[in-house]
């Protein structure tokens, strides 16, 4: 019997704010949105921990170009820890290591969380992706192996407690890039003399996006394929902190052929190319003096401009 031809996949582009579950890692949560899309080509921009739930944008078609954009950008979570227990993970998928009794008030904790505020120095935990010698951190840990790591500088901008109840804390933080919120709550409770690892985590924001608007798996599946294109924002949705720089018809000519157009800005600066209203792509500008086109859309080529 044959199987049922499948649709050829469509050239789809946009960016969809997705509102992961737990449970699922980022690649499968991409592969049913994908699916869901029938979209030729899509990618994330950077993945979550199976689970964590959250703010997760996928990018599909032109907008994969612009995809690493969010990696260095700084991110918020809500994160809820358990005091008193540690485990091997640092969160509650991990075998418990050590149990110890809680006798920490609200305002001690409130006083160890300031102790976190700024730039700190975090090892990166064993399960993890970081990889040594071309294989994942987390293989070694799952084979036994404890490896050395060195202490990363991350950033914590915020970080405050949202409810704390005996040996249950939800807090909130705002960091940079490369922060690990497992490590964090570990630390946390090491500094508190109890112990504590992550039960929940939730990412919130990610750059300039927030989960305003954000879809879930089983919301995207209950509508039809148009009202699910209307869920995905444009390209430049992933680089709206750039400045904008509107183009003339000659200067958007000259872009598309990959020639730069003067321009006043500082050296090294990026911005947003627009002609017409409609979103090109990014350039940088030289030390010259001059915008140099570095990554456009291609339906601007096909648009004949």
């Amino acid at each position: 019997m044959n199987k049922p031809r499948r649709a050829p996949r469509r050239q789809v582009d946009g960016v969809l704010l997705l509102d992961k579950p737990a449970g699922l890692s980022s690649n499968t949560a991409l592969q049913v949105a994908r699916r869901l899309f029938n979209a030729e080509k899509a990618g994330h921009t950077g993945t979550l921990d199976p689970l964590a739930t959250g703010l997760l944008p996928l990018c599909f078609g032109e907008a994969t170009k612009f995809a690493g954009e969010l990696l260095d950008a700084d991110k918020a979570y809500r994160a809820t820890l358990k005091l008193g227990i540690t485990t091997d993970t640092a969160d509650a998928e991990g075998q418990v290591l050590a149990t110890r009794p809680v006798s920490v008030t609200v305002d001690a904790f409130d006083a160890v969380l300031r102790q976190f505020l700024g730039e700190i120095d975090q090892v990166p935990p064993m399960y993890s992706a970081l990889k040594r010698d071309g294989k994942p951190l987390y293989e070694y840990a799952r084979q036994g192996i404890e490896l050395e790591r060195a202490p990363r500088r991350v950033t914590l901008h915020e970080l405050r407690c949202l409810a704390f109840a005996g040996d249950t804390a939800e807090i909130e933080v705002a960091c940079s890039k490369g922060t690990y919120v497992r490590t964090l709550a570990a630390d946390i409770g090491e500094v508190l003399g109890c112990g504590a690892h992550l039960t929940a985590l939730r990412r919130i924001r990610i750059g300039e996006l927030g989960l305003a608007g954000a879809v879930t798996l089983e919301q995207l599946e209950g509508l039809e394929m148009t009202a699910r294109e209307v869920c995905l924002a444009p390209a430049d949705a992933l680089v709206s902190k750039l400045p904008c720089a509107e183009l003339s018809g000659q200067e958007v000519a000259r872009v598309l052929h990959g020639q730069a157009v003067c321009w006043n800005g500082v050296p090294g600066q990026r911005w947003r190319l627009y002609g017409e209203g409609r979103f090109l792509g990014l350039a940088s500008v030289t030390a010259d003096g001059w915008l140099q086109p570095k990554r456009l859309l291609a339906a601007n080529f096909a648009a004949g401009s």
